[in-house]
């Protein structure tokens, strides 16, 4: 079996002839009415509508950051102590350092019901839906928790708001991906990364704020509360944008579909580039439904598609985000430099100030996204975490003044490798590398996947602070260590090209017999919607096509298998 893999510019010159493409011709190929197509039109195009879903899609990751970020000064305000005295970390009391993290961790318990709901609702309901109920069910969450007097009530509040938060951090990623240029992708993503952090240095300097409001309750029901201002743009504006194109056509409506990516590309209809990208997007959706296995069961299939693969690839993903230790200083800021040494006030302006360097840290991935590639990144900022969480075992060990103010800088810079490695990577990474028939189940697992490794490493780190002390340190640094040999051997990279592509890399490696990871560095892979990508794709999955130039023909299948060339 040969497959030709250095001539895929030869259907080129098809297209272009084919500039001029008119309506009539787009119905022949596609089966589409023009009319219904400009009946469908998004009321923003081109850059507008990139800004626009960037936009809700940002505020949806600033939400998140900003209930990562609140409750690490609360949870030891006076005020909070008060209402909720099971927090209060005294030594006649040392079970409530586990009542301290469970208040902090169970949070993640929501986040991860919420995101495992995505496995039977994403699909259901579509993106933008999706997005609109997490939203909402996140502000009932927050007026709970914002009325809560006591400790039951708080516990309940926040598994609620927990269940928003997963839905609608297992849909925004798809979401954005979907309607994101493969040459925009990276970057549009990882800003989201960079507004996570955003929210995060808000809540604290925020909590800074209202922390001398020592005689009122309001100490910490006016931080908690203002995340419904987020919420709320999130779930009005999120209704005036268009609906994910790949879904659209999985679903069948596919002249709203063409709408769509008409308007992402801001070109007509009869544009080549448009069409090239809907004949992918139909051509990914007709491969990955001619099998009769549901989406469940399609997660645990190998062969050509690599479901299996992608699917465990992108749990271990999100899963190593967590093991790095980055919630050991998002949730714990402001007691971490309290152990330092640090007064009550100075702990949370150095919280504050290390929040604000995190989020301008976090550019640096937004400006390298594109040019440096993902793996090298997520390599990047392994290694650098790995010998900050060793340096600060050693001078936790050593414990004196100066040792103290290194480590307080220390922690600016891990802060600063994992934003550069992994804020914004493992959301960018997992929603870009499965294909459409399993994106929003496996984008579910490895968000649940996030929130279950969030919530242990919250929920033991407060104990073991208390136990081992410096030690912790020395846990996460052999946990980063770890990290380095699973992403160079595993993790392919999929910058640079379009999601369809992606489907047609796994496909190749398979039918090859190489290694996913060699062939993603490959440069002469067959883009989707091209001859060559039809002959690995028929190849690998029994699907016949036209020999003709793409996109320039009808769209048409048969249950026949190809015969392998």
């Amino acid at each position: 079996m040969s497959l030709p893999l250095s001539d895929q510019d030869k259907c080129w010159p098809s297209m272009v002839e084919k500039t001029d493409v008119n309506h009539e011709q787009i119905n022949q190929q596609f089966d589409l009415d023009p009319a219904d197509i400009a009946a469908h039109t998004p009321s923003l195009r081109g850059r507008k509508l990139t800004v626009a879903v960037a936009f809700v899609a940002g505020t949806g990751f600033t939400l998140l950051g900003y209930d990562q970020g609140v409750m690490s000064s609360l949870i030891t305000g006076n005020q909070f102590e008060a209402t909720f005295p099971e927090v209060v970390v005294e030594a006649s009391h040392p079970n409530h350092a586990t009542l301290q993290s469970f208040t902090i961790a169970i949070y993640e318990v929501g986040c991860l019901f919420g995101a495992l709901s995505n496995l039977w609702v994403g699909d259901k309901l579509g993106r933008r839906k999706t997005i609109a109920l997490a939203g909402s069910i996140m502000m009932i969450g927050a007026i709970l928790q914002t009325t809560a007097f006591s400790f039951a009530h708080l516990i309940f509040a926040r598994i609620f708001t927990g269940c928003g938060t997963g839905l609608i951090t297992s849909t925004v990623p798809i979401y954005h991906a979907e309607l994101s240029p493969s040459a925009k992708r990276g970057r549009m993503i990882m800003m989201e990364g960079t507004l996570i952090v955003f929210g995060v240095a808000i809540a604290y300097w925020i909590d800074l704020a209202l922390f001398f409001v020592n005689w009122s309750s309001a100490q910490w029901r006016v931080p908690i509360s203002l995340q419904l201002v987020f919420e709320i743009i999130v779930v009005t504006c999120v209704g005036f944008l268009p609906e994910s194109p790949r879904w659209l056509v999985k679903h069948g409506r596919n002249a709203e579909a063409m709408a769509v990516i008409s308007a992402m590309e801001d070109k007509p209809p009869s544009d080549p580039e448009v069409q090239r990208t809907y004949y992918g997007i139909r051509e990914a959706v007709a491969v990955e439904t001619s099998t009769s296995q549901g989406s469940l069961r399609e997660l645990t299939t190998g062969g050509r598609s690599q479901n299996f693969r992608r699917t465990v690839i992108a749990v271990v993903c999100q899963m190593m985000q967590q093991l790095t230790g980055i919630n050991l200083v998002t949730y714990y800021a402001t007691i971490v430099f309290q152990r330092l040494g640090l007064s009550d006030v100075d702990a949370r302006i150095t919280a504050a100030a290390n929040g604000t360097e995190y989020f301008l840290a976090s550019f640096i991935a937004y400006y390298a996204i594109d040019y440096v590639g993902r793996r090298q990144l997520m390599l990047i900022g392994a290694i650098g975490q790995s010998i900050v969480m060793l340096l600060l075992a050693i001078l936790g060990y050593i414990n004196n003044g100066p040792a103290q103010i290194v480590s307080v800088v220390l922690l600016f810079g891990f802060n600063t490798f994992f934003a550069i490695g992994w804020l914004g990577m493992a959301w960018l990474y997992c929603a870009e590398l499965v294909g459409l028939r399993i994106r929003a189940p496996t984008n579910a697992l490895s968000t649940a996947s996030n929130w279950t490794f969030n919530f242990v490493v919250v929920m033991v780190v407060g104990p073991s602070f208390n136990n081992i002390s410096w030690r912790t340190y020395i846990v996460f640094a052999a946990l980063n260590v770890a990290i380095i040999p699973v992403v160079y051997f595993f993790f392919p990279e999929t910058g640079g090209r379009s999601l369809e592509d992606l489907d047609v890399m796994f496909a190749l490696a398979h039918i090859t017999g190489e290694d996913p990871v060699k062939v993603s560095l490959r440069k002469d892979v067959p883009l989707a919607g091209s001859r060559e990508a039809d002959e690995i794709l028929g190849v690998s999955t029994g699907v016949q096509y036209h020999h003709t130039t793409k996109p320039a023909t009808s769209f048409s299948l048969s249950s026949e298998a190809r015969t392998p060339v």
